[in-house]
């Protein structure tokens, strides 16, 4: 997720548990995408962005996006 995930979370002054919360997804699933552990499934990246009011895209590295 190239840290935007993060980045937009943070912005948003949410904590990983505020987010999980708010999208109904596991807190442990927010830290590994934030940390390069895991890939997100195209369900839970619509889940975030929907919580966080940004289009999927946003969450998406732009090198992912290419297929990089």
């Amino acid at each position: 997720m190239d840290g935007n995930l993060r980045r937009i979370r943070e912005n948003r002054a949410l904590s990983r548990k505020d987010l999980a919360d708010m999208s109904d997804t596991r807190e442990s699933t927010i830290y590994r995408a934030e940390t390069g552990q895991t890939r997100l499934r195209p369900s839970t990246i619509r889940k975030l962005a929907e919580a966080l009011g940004v289009e999927p895209e946003d969450l998406v590295s732009r090198q992912s996006r290419l297929g990089i």
